[in-house]
């Protein structure tokens, strides 16, 4: 078959939906506008474990506009069906108002509804609450590790006890909140037996599965609406107990609720990347080829469900080591459950590995690019799979070249510019590429123009446009000409939008769909025998600008407009079952080489990052433009993990101090002044079939590594603690 041009797919386009984002008419979930709509606040659980001993409800539900307050004592009981939902973590989830246990400090422990917002939220601040108070465990170094999940090659004991080389080392990751732009928030309404919700979600299929299992609904009965979604980094991927107390209150108040968290609650009520320490004890011989490595990891998760993520994953494959050991140990605390985090697992696990990779190269001697570079692996060490494509070697020598780091001097502390001290840093990043099921349908209109629909989500790295680019292709249409829908469990079933799999998952759905779409009109062309291309070879058509004709031969050919109507066919249509490809097993991630320069105040410690560069093995590029701002935006967070985030807990009742966007630093535009990703050019047809890799977790992931390394070769000192405080510098 002739190749179909592309002229969509990889074109630096703007996003098809900027429009209504910049007018205000693109609608967020607590947004839409329904009649009858009244509002919930939630009461807060103000101790860090025990029991709810007394819920006075009086003063509240005296306060005019007060409809309900529904707490443990009064709420009906739900039938929570043992199917875990969308929310697939080992334990027992959360039940709103079940029973009278407090589990973590901000449980929410009742809910008011009013017919106002600000009657809400005073009715929700004159209910009384009385606790039987216990002691609570909110201390990664305090609590008692679980059971292990455990990864052993070679004899890591010997190696290390052999090892010319050795260092033992430990690195502490402060708890991150997501804290995107949008608050989280759900609007429900029923109508009879079926439950709609306008919910802020990166995974509406489990949404709606987690409320068909709660309320014990067929899947069909539970409708989710999300077409916009104003950032997520992770922490829409599961439906937290808010939305089902906004639905449960809007069956007992018999009309649409809605419930929007504050920035405060968000930060017990929708998850966390946890806490870490990671211990790391790794050797080599005295030329830099690693010999042996132990890892020992420990995480926070919650005293009811336990969270877990990939974070073992690049100390087993990213460099060839023939003996590395692993034990990866959670810890169960009186928190509320953490939650997938941009670059979940890797951003962390990459952290410790290539800080530990640092340490190693300036105890050698050596230049870190160099020790990388003796300990590439020729296949993935993990498991002995050839890579599909991994070309981390040659993303050192273009970002090494761009950045200039023949200039960096390897002495620490040896670079100054008045009271600065500068200093250079570097390190690897990979993501492993996730693919997964999806769906998709299309309809190819007499008009010309094309409808395509997927539940899958755009949480802002532009999945309308991308998704558009790949469909206008396939078509052949113009961008303009298609209409790319998504955000409504009505739409055929999407995995998560996270993982970096949205692209290779969906993308791939609407690519199929959108390929039959244009092979059924081929065809009824060439049967057409009033057709133009009547007769011709199906694998010599081609479709430009709406328009089907012979490869090699514009003239000859029509219009879908002209051959629908002449067949008096108002539409085609195409429906799209993607499954992942199953060939020869291969090793399949990104790969990343990011690059830093610091100035830290040499009196002050104040750190001060003046640039930084990244160079992406990420497969295909669909949208240059929205890779960028990926990028950048994956670095601007790595910034903030690195020098500024940290979530400050009172550990005497659990209370999180810095619960708002005063107290909890983020990178600003004045801690990013220069930026910049470059993309090596390529396709991975073995990862799916786009070629893409993603993208979306992969750019956060050595950011900060790449900026504690640059910190140490500008000052001498090594911050094996993040943030890296100005304090840790004095």
């Amino acid at each position: 078959m002739s190749p179909q041009p592309q002229s969509a797919v990889g074109a630096p386009l703007s996003r098809v939906d900027g429009r209504l984002k910049v007018t205000g008419r693109a609608e967020y979930a607590a947004e839409h506008d329904l009649a009858g709509t009244v509002h919930a606040v939630i009461v807060d659980a103000s101790i860090g474990r025990g029991r709810v001993t007394s819920v006075d409800t009086r003063a509240a539900e005296a306060h005019a506009g007060v409809l309900r307050v529904i707490h443990h004592g009064n709420a009906p009981r739900l039938p929570y069906r043992d199917n875990q939902g969308s929310n697939n973590l080992p334990g027992r989830r959360l039940r709103a108002f079940q029973d009278d246990r407090v589990l973590f400090h901000g449980q929410p422990v009742a809910v008011v509804v009013a017919t106002s917002l600000e009657a809400a939220q005073h009715g929700a601040s004159l209910v009384t609450v009385g606790y039987d108070a216990e002691e609570s465990s909110t201390d990664l170094s305090e609590g008692e590790p679980g059971q292990p999940a455990e990864y052993a090659r070679g004899d890591a004991e010997a190696g290390l006890r052999d090892a010319a080389v050795r260092l033992d080392l430990t690195y502490r990751l402060a708890r991150n909140h997501h804290n995107p732009m949008e608050p989280h928030a759900t609007i429900a309404r029923w109508d009879g037996d079926r439950l709609t919700v306008w919910d802020k979600t990166q995974w509406v299929p489990g949404t709606q599965l987690e409320l068909s299992t709660v309320f014990d609904l067929p899947l069909e009965s539970v409708r989710v609406v999300n077409p916009f979604v104003g950032g997520g980094f992770g922490s829409g991927l599961r439906c937290w107990p808010h939305t089902v107390v906004a639905a449960l209150a809007a069956r007992e108040v018999g009309r649409p609720v809605k419930l929007v968290l504050t920035r405060r609650q968000m930060y017990f009520g929708t998850g966390f990347r946890p806490s870490y320490a990671y211990r790391l004890s790794i050797g080599s011989d005295r030329t830099g080829r690693l010999v042996a490595a132990d890892h020992r990891i420990e995480a926070e998760t919650s005293s009811y469900e336990t969270f877990t993520e990939a974070v073992m994953s690049p100390g087993q494959m990213l460099y060839g080591n023939p003996s590395v050991r692993q034990a990866y140990r959670t810890v169960p605390l009186d928190v509320s459950s953490p939650i997938w985090m941009r670059g979940p697992g890797a951003a962390t696990g990459v952290h410790a590995v290539e800080s530990a990779m640092d340490e190693l190269a300036h105890e050698l001697g050596m230049d870190p690019i160099e020790l990388r570079r003796r300990n590439e692996p020729a296949q993935d060490p993990s498991n002995n799979t050839p890579f599909s494509t991994r070309r981390l070697l040659e993303c050192y020598t273009v970002g090494a070249r761009e950045f200039g780091w023949d200039r960096r001097r390897q002495q620490p502390r040896s670079t100054r510019d008045g009271d600065w001290l500068i200093g250079m840093g570097m390190a690897a990043g990979v993501y492993h590429t996730g693919v997964a099921p999806a769906q998709s349908r299309g309809r190819l209109h007499a008009d010309g123009t094309a409808v395509v629909e997927s539940a899958t989500s755009d949480m802002g790295p532009g999945t309308y446009t991308a998704q558009t680019q790949v469909a206008a292709d396939a078509l052949g249409l113009a961008v303009r000409a298609v209409d790319y829908r998504l955000g409504d469990s009505l739409y055929p079933q999407t995995p998560p939008h996270g993982g970096s799999m949205t692209m290779a998952s969906v993308g791939s759905a609407t690519l199929d769909v959108c390929d039959q779409l244009r092979r059924q009109a081929i065809r009824l062309a060439v049967e057409d025998e009033e057709s133009p291309l009547h007769g011709v070879d199906a694998d010599d058509i081609v479709v430009r600008n709406g328009r089907l004709h012979v490869q090699g031969n514009p003239a000859r050919g029509e219009t879908y407009k002209s051959l629908l109507r002449r067949n008096q066919r108002d539409r085609l249509e195409a429906s799209s079952s993607f499954d992942p490809p199953r060939g020869e097993r291969r090793s399949i991630s990104a790969y990343s080489a990011v690059f830093a320069e610091v100035a830290v105040d040499a009196t002050l410690g104040l750190v001060r990052v003046r640039r930084m560069l990244a160079v992406y093995d990420a497969g295909r590029i669909i949208s240059p433009k929205l890779a960028d701002s990926q990028a950048l935006g994956g670095m601007v967070g790595g910034i903030g993990a690195a020098l500024l985030e940290h979530t400050s807990t009172d550990h005497r009742d659990g209370r999180i101090v810095n619960a708002n966007l005063a107290d909890y630093l983020v990178p600003v535009n004045a801690d990013v002044p220069d930026l910049r990703a470059i993309y090596l050019d390529g396709e991975d047809y073995d990862a799916d079939p786009l070629g893409v890799k993603g993208l979306a977790e992969l750019v956060i992931v050595g950011v900060a590594p790449a900026l504690g390394n640059a910190v140490f070769n500008a000052t001498g000192r090594r911050v094996r603690e993040l943030p890296i405080t100005a304090e840790s510098l004095l």
